[in-house]
């Protein structure tokens, strides 16, 4: 018996080879009807006998192309039509509902073997795509996605590449970045002056790279800067001028047999360095020479990725380097993706520039993860991943906006249960990262055809991303900082609390006007009520003690010993100036620019400056870094905290773990023992917290979240008290832990208090 049906698929289904694998299907099962692509996703009718049917509805979901993402399907029958053939339709673009734009993808194998086969027509063409990768989210500026919505619309392809386009069993067809050497873009590698070199592009830029410049290299979401990562004169060059001074540079190796030279490599991690997504992988170092020096100092780990575009495979396979891969911009500034921008911008740092004429529509950063206990971990969510929507199964029909934070921003558009998160923006430290982060919203509003009815914001009134939600005439809601760290772990493992949300991390705007960053939070989508916190602080100099972790450390001495500070025998009160530092603390007990705060972040940077660590911070969390570094994985021991009570509240009291850090210093204790005893005290004593909220509220299940949580020595020990203690214990596995998480966190509390906000009964 024929029947016909209609089929709706929502998701990343268009421009990942999705229309085609229906048209091969229909054929296969003998079907008639059409497939076509609209903004609300990909639409099918298809007419035939029953099983028939019902055989490709499965086949349809299950044999997908490896890089659509579906959402959910919807069908019902329709009368019959009576066609002969199956035909792909011109895409629509009338609906209203807005589909999921694919992420950038790797180049695959199909393309890999054809780029590096002399008889191919591609041979060595660095931009050879198919529909199983290359470029998408990169390129597009409108839906649906149709080569004259994205940057190739100025390439207009040969008749040959048109013949691979439009043939349905083809690997290309509708591959909208199609192109070859007659049709499609050109590499060129021009000198700092903009002149074009003679010669092949790639073998030059190598020859370049063997001789220690450094070259900037035009990718998929924006500019890198490359250089060889064995020439340590070369690396320090690009710290020098890229004004960065100790943070890690990204590596890219040829193959996975050259990364385990370097590092350690499960097969977890492994996996994640050769998936579609190609994210920089944290490994841990192997020991040995090799790498040099300047690459990650005071680091036990290296941060690699493998080739992801036809210009680093070729660099990768012609060169056998392994090279420094690193962002295309000077320090705290976003990356750079437009060429004459790109020239400007780079021109004190690069010596040459490998670059196309393929435009970049929207900026993306690599993204960044690590492997914890054989799951991601994602430290910085960007290419490969966005935009990848999130799914909450909530069912509130409004659209939001979630601006994020002012750290690691990210963005957020939610609307009924989807939430769909920016790439990385950054810091939102100066107008270039402000404009990067306001001409994202822009962007995405148009290629998800959001427009949104309510903005969420971070409660602290300084940040620039409050500034811009207070300036949009929408309803707002104010979220607190960590209770959005909380809602962010919630979120991604759908669970409805209460949880026990512990968020640890350097800053929060807390709802006293205080700064947190050490919390205990009991909390579910409606409210959180504050159970624990560290003891309050001042921090002398207000932000400059987190760039100067010594007036951290300074602080808590005073508190300590008072005056007497002075007479203990520490290396870094003779290297700051005794003057300025009793100035400091005569200032900090009037209350002058010295906020109280219970950060964690906080008192691991007191720690790391006790110990002569690290006296002042190049990068955010450098101190806390070179503390887990030095912890000795061996130790068992551990330091003990104090508690009081305040309103009801445990306050947890440093004060004597930090006499007996002092007391072990005094006896010349090895400094990575301290480290790891004041590790393994943090954890036990945040596990002992939990216990006495679940005590008190009978909750037993922990959401982890927060910038300190980016801490492995401290996660894993953590994790581990607590779920022998049967606790269940939740971990950021699809957003960032840090504050590049905190917009989905946002989003969910925002998409479930939304009722309560158009009714006036919302609380910030």
């Amino acid at each position: 018996m024929s029947k016909r049906i209609r089929i709706r698929y929502v998701g990343a289904v268009q421009g990942v080879g999705f229309r085609p694998h229906i048209y091969r299907l229909a054929q296969a099962h003998r079907l008639s009807g059409w497939v076509n692509n609209g903004s609300a996703g990909v639409t099918v009718e298809v007419e035939g006998e029953e099983t028939a049917l019902a055989d490709f509805l499965k086949a349809s979901v299950d044999q997908a192309p490896v890089l659509a993402r579906i959402r959910k399907t919807a069908h019902q029958e329709i009368p019959l039509a009576r066609e002969k053939d199956f035909v792909i339709r011109r895409s629509e673009s009338n609906d209203t509902v807005s589909t999921q734009v694919s992420a950038d993808a790797a180049t695959c194998p199909d393309c890999l073997k054809e780029l590096f086969d002399p008889a191919d027509r591609r041979y060595r063409y660095p931009f050879i795509n198919c529909t199983n990768c290359g470029p998408r989210y990169t390129i597009i500026e409108g839906i649906p996605y149709d080569r004259p919505f994205t940057t190739m619309k100025n390439f207009p392809m040969c008749p040959d590449c048109k013949l691979e386009y439009n043939n349905p069993a083809d690997r290309r067809f509708h591959a909208q970045p199609n192109a070859c050497p007659v049709c499609g873009p050109q590499l060129v590698l021009l000198d700092r002056q903009g002149r074009k070199l003679k010669g092949d592009p790639i073998k030059n830029a190598i020859a370049r790279l063997r001789q220690g410049k450094i070259v900037a290299v035009k990718s998929l979401g924006g500019f890198q800067l490359a250089v060889d990562a064995e020439n340590q004169a070369a690396v320090k060059t690009l710290r020098q001028r890229k004004v960065r001074e100790d943070k890690p540079f990204a590596l890219m190796a040829p193959d996975l047999e050259a990364v385990r030279k370097y590092a350690e490599v499960s097969e977890a991690e492994a996996e994640l360095l050769a998936s579609p997504e190609r994210p920089i992988v944290l490994l841990e170092k192997r020991p040995g020479p090799g790498l040099a020096k300047a690459i990650a100092p005071n680091q036990k780990c290296l941060g690699f990725m493998l080739p992801y575009t036809p210009v680093h495979h070729l660099l990768m396979a012609e060169s056998n380097l392994v090279l420094v891969m690193t962002s295309g911009n000077l320090s705290d500034e976003p990356i750079a993706f437009k060429d004459n921008e790109a020239r400007a911008r780079l021109q004190p740092i690069a010596d040459f520039f490998l670059t196309h004429n393929r435009p970049i529509f929207i900026r993306c950063d690599d993204s960044v993860v690590r492997v914890f206990e054989n799951q991601i971990y994602p430290l910085r969510r960007s290419r490969g991943y966005v935009p990848r929507p999130l799914e909450l199964h909530f069912p509130e029909k409004r659209t939001l906006l979630a601006v994020g934070a002012h750290l690691k921003n990210t963005f957020a558009f939610a609307q009924a249960g989807q939430v769909i998160l920016s790439h990385h923006i950054g810091d939102l430290d100066n107008l270039e990262t402000m404009s990067a982060f306001e001409e994202g919203i822009e962007h995405y509003k148009k290629i998800f055809e959001f427009e949104p009815e309510l903005v969420v914001h971070d409660l602290h009134p300084d940040y620039l991303s409050t500034s811009y939600a207070l300036a949009l005439k929408l309803p707002k809601l104010a979220v607190q900082h960590h209770y959005a760290h909380t809602a962010s772990v919630m979120a991604e493992h759908n669970l409805e609390g209460p949880v026990i949300g512990v968020a640890f991390d350097g800053t929060g705007y807390g709802t006293d006007a205080a700064i947190w960053g050490g919390e205990f939070l009991l909390a579910d989508y409606f409210g959180f009520e504050r159970k624990a916190h560290l003891q309050y602080i001042a921090m002398p100099g207000g932000e400059k003690a987190i760039k100067q972790p010594w007036r951290m450390a300074l602080s808590w001495l005073e508190r300590i010993y008072g005056k007497d500070l002075w007479n203990l025998p520490l290396a870094f009160l003779r290297k700051i100036k005794r003057q300025d530092a009793k100035f400091l603390l005569e200032a900090s007990a009037r209350g002058v620019n010295s906020p109280e705060t219970s950060s964690m972040g906080r008192l691991f940077d007191a720690v790391s400056a006790l110990l002569g660590l690290r006296l002042s911070a190049n990068y955010e969390g450098q101190p806390a870094i070179e503390l887990e570094m030095i912890a000795d994985e061996s130790e068992r021991g551990a330091y003990e905290f104090s508690y009081s009570e305040d309103g009801g509240k445990i306050v947890v009291e440093p004060e004597p773990v930090l006499r007996r850090v002092l007391e072990e210093m005094g006896k010349k204790e090895d400094p990575g023992k301290i480290a790891a005893r004041f590790h393994h005290g943090v954890a036990r004593m945040a596990a002992g917290v939990c216990e006495k909220i679940r005590e008190q509220s009978g909750v037993g299940e922990v959401a982890l979240s927060g910038g300190v949580f980016q801490n492995f020595f401290l996660l894993s020990r953590l994790k581990g008290i607590l779920e022998e203690k049967g606790f269940r214990v939740y971990v950021h596995q699809q957003v960032p832990t840090n504050d590049g998480g905190i917009s989905l966190g946002q989003a969910a509390l925002g998409l479930r208090r939304m009722r309560d906000v158009f009714s006036g009964s919302h609380e910030g």
